[in-house]
């Protein structure tokens, strides 16, 4: 089959996979217009969605899902215009530098950008200094080593300063500038930032999902909340939307039950999600709250769109594995996005 109508038979299918759940549970309450037409969505791998079914095969080097939030959200918001330029691995040097993937060279995020632009979404900080790469990557083989204790805070902790929250410090400052350059170049958008939702649970453990020491369970929900505020606080000064899908996703961590979980744990599944990543349920969720957000409604998850979007999730994988994608090798696509695990990036 030819690129080009495998492409189509994935748009197609993805269409299918839509959200009407959010447009339909997500109706304004205020007089905030919902009349955006042209989108430009920028971020790392939590905004691209890597696995998540079903794959836009253009975009392999950055992994980008036809269901991820931007491409979710704008159905949503009916848009006229949707530019996607999300990429896993991205950090806001990204936006005016380019980045090497794992199949090329993409290009700088901010060239989406053009005056006309009314919304643009930002999801990024988290690969910012090595910080998720540094937890992820370091956190589970620490574990073994004091189970219930906290050997990974006892790790980034020099001097009585703890080394991740000081990078996400200086994360801030540089989220701050990204939101200047945006409004430099559309400086009509609407600017949303969209935080991050919960890996971790606030209490509670679940070693077999996240293999960490028992005590670095509220390390890593400390790290989680401390660049969740960053990303907040950029957008503050910026004067920018802030999104927060922190505290709406109290119950839908790693850790919850299938069907209520939106983050993936530490197996890699390539039907639902990358690892330690967003599956469809966590995008559909990210997408419910900033459209929710825009439109002035409550940013809330109720347990009616959770039921959707689990059910919509299990369709995806379904239609995945019986896709033209399922002709892809398994091992080979397992191997490429293990380089971007290795290497711990968002």
């Amino acid at each position: 089959m030819k690129l080009r109508r495998l492409v189509a038979v994935c748009a197609a299918l993805a269409l299918v996979a839509g959200l009407p759940a959010t447009a339909a549970t997500a109706a304004p309450s205020s007089t905030m217009s919902t009349g955006f037409e042209r989108y430009v969505a920028l971020g790392d791998s939590y905004t691209s969605a890597p696995f998540v079914p079903l794959a836009d095969l253009l975009s392999l080097g950055c992994a980008r899902s036809y269901s991820n939030y931007p491409k979710l959200l704008a159905g949503a918001l009916g848009v006229h215009r949707f530019t996607d330029v999300s990429c896993g691995g991205a950090d806001t040097t990204n936006m005016t530098q380019p980045q090497s993937t794992i199949l090329g060279t993409a290009a700088p995020q901010f060239d989406a950008l053009t005056p006309d632009t009314d919304l643009v979404t930002l999801g990024i900080g988290g690969n910012d200094f090595g910080v998720f790469g540094d937890i992820i990557g370091t956190c589970p083989g620490l574990g073994a080593s004091d189970p219930t204790g906290a050997p990974c805070k006892a790790h980034f902790t020099v001097d009585g300063v703890d080394t991740l929250k000081a990078k996400i410090a200086q994360t801030q400052t540089r989220i701050a500038i990204v939101v200047q350059g945006i409004r430099a170049r559309s400086p009509q958008a609407t600017i949303v930032l969209v935080g991050y939702p919960k890996i971790a649970p606030e209490h509670g453990t679940c070693p077999s999902i996240l293999p960490f020491a028992d005590g670095d369970y509220a390390y890593l929900y400390s790290i989680e909340q401390a660049l969740n505020a960053a990303v907040s606080g950029a957008a503050e000064a910026g004067g920018a939307t802030y999104v927060d899908t922190f505290g709406p996703s109290t119950g839908h961590d790693a850790c919850a039950p299938d069907g209520q979980a939106w983050i993936q744990g530490k197996d890699i599944n390539l039907l639902r999600a990358l690892n330690y990543h967003p599956r469809f349920e966590g995008e559909a969720g990210m997408a419910a709250l900033t459209y929710k957000t825009l439109t002035g409604a409550q940013p809330v998850v109720t347990a009616a769109e959770q039921a959707t979007w689990a059910a919509r999730a299990r369709t995806l994988a379904k239609q995945a594995a019986a896709s033209p994608q399922a002709a892809l090798s398994p091992k080979a696509l397992e191997a490429s996005l293990n380089r971007v695990r290795t290497s711990a990036q968002r």
